[in-house]
């Protein structure tokens, strides 16, 4: 499109006209000139005929660059969708539509009036202050009388303008202007004083006769003079807040590894924009393009302050948060006090202002409706629905991020495809913003891969990578949040990548081949038969979304086509841009399941979420050059004024308080925090019966060296209270067998497996530092009645033979008391709580509702959600739901964690043990050991009928972790290997 000066508003009146007669030569259409052409003074010397055509130029460029459905679409998205306003400013620019909201009038009152003398003393100003009404908006400016004067002068030098155009195509301007005087209307008083406290209402009266017409009001020279820009009026923005020209200095930003010292005090520039500011950021914009060029979002740390000693400027405003120092100029004196004062009011109120419970960036938000997921197929099935209702933005980011994944199981056609989703949206005018972690050469993820594949479906899908290794000095650590966040409404988040491999349910199959062929040449039933019953919507046929791809899916009864089929231990993750080729023989390797927990919030905390995600996107757009770019926006939190309105909810949400919580830093979002890592020793440290951890790693016990999170001292004090106090107490701890490296366990593994498990024996019993070692200080043996330490294995036929294979355990999941419960992506580890290491997301939920449950033998009040939560989570582990004989009501009584919980785990590992001999073993304690082990023959090989009988005694998934296994061995790496080389850090 081409592009148009700014100023140039069209009359919101020339809507009701068909659109098909906006280009009729005939039909008056009111288009108000830009100022900054200097068409007036040049007019008055120039011949008539260069005049008119000069003009219609400039008129035949605002209205032939748009077509009809283009206009009619920036209209209905300006009055039905307010938002998405903010993704279109240079084209409402361009197509000249007004800011005001269609059919509301705006009503000023000049309320009072200051007086003051200048720096002279000789001269008196008097300030008057306009307050204005448009809608539910109220918003105040204040004004000299020469304002009012220079306003009233620049319509009359457009009414002169209109003498030089045709007759009929100006009609209407000409006679909404034909009253305007060369000289403001004067107050007929010969009395100074009366006159002077007359005045007010004159103004007042004055300013309302010129905003009743539509042309004043629309007119460019009005819309500043009223500090009105196409962010005013979004209802999603919250209350209109303060506006107005500034000129701001170059530099301030805070960002680790690229700053140059003390480069930004000698060299910067100034220059004119548009300051905007809302109840929880400030940004400012070129007004000209309307395209935003700064954002800077409210935090603990803003301060704003006045004078030169803090700008080194003459009535120059300093604005200050964690990540930035930014300094504006005033054109006055009495300006800065009043923006500074009004910025600090405006601001104060903010809940990102300050800190909340656990130092954390969001306070508690009660009546959140929320959902939590125990398993992929739901959480994936959820966002799927999700994003199909979104209307303005999608924002992702993930560690990985597979854009072929099926989001809905068994996939049939295409439509449930990431990818094919996300560009559907996208084509309906959905901004899609997606942040991926930009890995280093040794991890296999391929985002480069995701970025190219995603940016290349539509113009409106943008992806950022970071971080820039090299620029930000940043080697080591990830961004490993997962989170999608849907028109800053719906946020879904916890430790499901969008990506292969994660999607799996409470079957955990350890195979997915095609159906056989029975004699009649019929496909046999398959077994994941109607899983996700991935329909497509109801206003769709079934034939319509079929899409054009690689392979074939109408007759696909797989759950895990190529790629996504995978035992990472066996062979990690290869060839990503060949999604649909399978990574391991699926006739002769297992799959391994995948366990993880995940969560949706609905209002203000998925605004929360949605504003992690801003900060994020936005620090990223100004950390790199190449993101520097207009395709890159800036993005706009919402106001959480308006986060109750939601447009839609996820079926199955229950209300809660939810607090968001995050592992961030300097490197990662620009500013630091730890809040899961308080929150987790919170809630353990106050937690009366139990605690339920389920986690991908169990590393922790501070010694202040190697290891420094203390979670797992919290709960060594937590269990040595309830020795000395004489009550019951528990903690069950849920972890992989063995950590996800690839590596064949037989030969020992690796060295990163080797790494992982040395840090994780570290934290459970072995040295000085471990849970166990410290418990038997105090009570030798008794320890056995406090913690249960388990991991998860499943068997299933593979062809005709019996096979094994670990679930891994992927989830970041606490449980407490049935009340409370912590879902994110933060593992136990210092890379994961620190806050200066991986960037992480969580929620802490608490029940606010009570339901009657059993604790100990006695009554007690639970939380809804979480008593849910624990009791899906115990009756998949312990096989209850094929037993309905087996309680799980009570989880501290003797009854339940000696003779279910902990015998099912004892009798299922001695089963696995007999039956397969699969590793690990906690009769292998050492590398001796394990290479005798390769050679002995297990029952499933030399008794396949026996073996069968043995595993029918099976019951759930859970089995005893292997506290001895290679316990005789320095599980460290070498210092000759690759891994030795790396720094501690990294493991832990």
């Amino acid at each position: 499109m081409s592009s148009v000066s700014p100023g140039a508003w069209l009359p919101w009146q020339q809507w009701e006209q068909p659109l098909s007669n906006w280009k009729a030569a005939k039909e008056p259409i009111a288009v108000i000139l830009p100022a900054d052409q200097q068409l007036s003074s040049s007019l008055m010397a120039s011949p008539e005929t260069d005049a008119v055509q000069r003009l219609r130029k400039c008129v035949d460029s605002v209205l032939c660059s748009l077509t009809e459905g283009q206009l009619r679409s920036i209209k209905n998205k300006c009055e039905e969708r307010d938002f998405f306003v903010v993704h279109h400013l240079a084209e409402l620019k361009e197509g000249a539509i007004s800011p005001l909201i269609h059919g509301t009038p705006i009503t000023c009152n000049v309320e009072n009036m200051e007086r003051y003398t200048t720096r002279s003393k000789v001269h008196v100003c008097t300030l008057y202050t306009v307050c204005l009404t448009h809608g539910e908006f109220t918003w105040t400016v204040k004004r000299k009388y020469k304002h009012f004067q220079e306003l009233h002068r620049d319509l009359y030098k457009h009414k002169v303008m209109l003498q030089f155009l045709p007759l009929g195509r100006f009609a209407m301007q000409r006679q909404q202007l034909a009253g305007l005087t060369e000289e403001m209307p004067t107050l007929h008083r010969t009395d100074r004083i009366r006159r002077t406290f007359c005045k007010p209402k004159y103004l007042e009266e004055y300013l309302n006769s010129l905003l009743e017409i539509s042309f004043y009001r629309n007119y460019h020279g009005m819309l500043d003079f009223l500090s009105i820009s196409p962010l005013s009026f979004i209802r999603d923005l919250g209350p209109k807040g303060l506006e107005g020209y500034i000129f701001k200095r170059s530099g301030g930003h805070r960002i680790q590894g690229v700053n140059c010292f003390g480069h930004h005090q000698f060299c910067f520039r100034w220059s004119r924009r548009w300051l905007v500011v809302k109840d929880s950021f400030l940004l400012y914009m070129s007004r000209d393009p309307g395209i935003v060029s700064f954002v800077l979002l409210f935090d603990p740390e803003l301060k704003v302050l006045v004078g030169s000693c803090y700008t080194d400027t003459k009535h120059g405003v300093c604005i200050e948060n964690f990540s930035r120092k930014l300094v504006i100029k005033c054109s006055s004196y009495r300006q800065a006090q009043w923006w500074s004062h009004e910025i600090r009011s405006i601001s104060e109120p903010c809940d990102f202002s300050q800190t909340h419970r656990f130092e954390g960036f969001a306070p508690p938000r009660p009546d959140t409706l929320t959902k939590w997921y125990v398993n992929g197929n739901g959480y994936f099935s959820d966002v799927a629905d999700a994003l199909e209702q979104a209307k303005e933005e999608i924002f992702i980011t993930d560690w990985w991020l597979s854009p072929e994944v099926f989001l809905k199981r068994p996939a049939t056609g295409t439509y449930w495809r990431l990818d094919k989703i996300l560009k559907r949206k996208a084509e309906q005018g959905v901004k899609v913003c997606v942040l991926l972690y930009k890995e280093l050469l040794a991890l296999g993820i391929n985002s480069g891969y995701s970025k190219r594949t995603l940016m290349n479906l539509h113009p409106n899908i943008k992806v950022m990578r970071h971080p820039d290794h090299v620029a930000s000095v940043v080697f080591l650590w990830t961004h490993h949040e997962k989170m999608v966040a849907i028109d800053q409404s719906v946020a879904f988040m916890g430790g499901l990548d969008l990506a292969f491999g994660r999607w799996d349910d409470c079957d955990y199959r350890l195979s997915d081949l095609a159906p056989k062929k029975t004699a009649n040449n019929a496909e046999a039933a398959p077994e994941s038969d109607a899983v996700d019953s991935p329909a497509v919507p109801l206003a769709e046929t079934a034939s319509a979304p079929v899409c054009e791809d690689e392979v074939d899916l109408s007759c696909n009864a797989l759950l895990w086509l190529g790629k996504d089929y995978n035992n990472f231990i066996k062979r990690d993750w290869t060839q990503l841009d060949q999604p649909f080729q399978d990574n391991v023989d699926r006739t002769q390797v297992p799959r391994i399941p995948w366990r993880d927990l995940g969560a949706v919030h609905h209002g203000k905390a998925a605004r929360d979420l949605a504003r992690h995600f801003i900060q994020r996107w936005n620090f990223t757009k100004i950390f790199k050059n190449k993101y520097k770019v207009d395709f890159y926006p800036y993005l706009l939190p919402k106001s959480h004024s308006t986060a109750e309105k939601l447009q839609f909810t996820v079926p199955g949400s229950t209300k809660a308080s939810v607090q968001v919580l995050r592992s961030v830093d300097r490197w990662s979002a620009g500013t630091c925090e730890q809040s899961i890592l308080s929150a987790y020793v919170h809630i353990v440290e106050k937690s009366e019966h139990y605690i339920y951890l389920e986690n991908q790693f169990f590393i922790s016990c501070s010694d202040e060296k190697s290891v420094h999170n203390t979670i797992g001292d919290a709960i060594v004090k937590r269990i040595l209270r309830a020795h000395s106090e004489g009550k019951k107490y528990r903690v069950f701890v849920v972890i992989p067998l063995l950590p996800g490296f690839e590596g064949n366990i037989s030969q020992g593994g690796g060295n990163a497996i080797q790494a992982i498990l040395h840090f994780t024996y570290r934290t459970i019993n072995r040295g000085e530092y471990s849970i166990l070692s410290q418990l038997k200080e105090q009570m030798q043996d008794e320890w056995r009645q406090y913690i249960s330490l388990c991991g998860l294995r499943k068997h299933s036929q593979l062809g005709h033979s019996p096979v094994t294979e670990l679930i891994y355990v992927h989830s970041k999941a606490l449980i407490a008391d049935d009340r409370y419960y912590i879902i994110g992506s933060a593992n136990i580890n210092d890379r994961s709580m620190l806050g200066s290491r991986d960037s992480e997301l969580a929620v802490l939920v608490e029940d606010e509702e009570r339901v009657p449950s059993v604790m100990n033998g006695e009554e007690y009040q639970a939380g809804p959600l979480a008593l849910a939560l624990r009791k899906e989570c115990f009756s998949v582990l312990l096989g209850a739901k094929s037993d309905p004989a087996l309680s799980i009501d009570d989880p501290v009584s003797d009854h339940f964690f000696i003779n279910v919980w902990n015998k099912i785990a004892q009798s299922n590992a001695a089963i696995y043990e007999k039956v397969f001999r699969c590793l690990p073993l906690d009769s292998i304690h050492s590398l001796r050991e394990l290479m005798e082990h390769v050679n002995t023959e297990n029952l499933s090989l030399t008794d396949p009928e026996k073996a069968s009988q043995e595993l029918q005694a099976i019951r759930g998934i859970l089995v005893h972790f292997p506290l001895h296994f290679l316990c005789e061995e320095n599980l460290l790496p070498s210092l000759k290997s690759k891994e030795g080389m790396v720094p501690t850090e990294v493991w832990t």
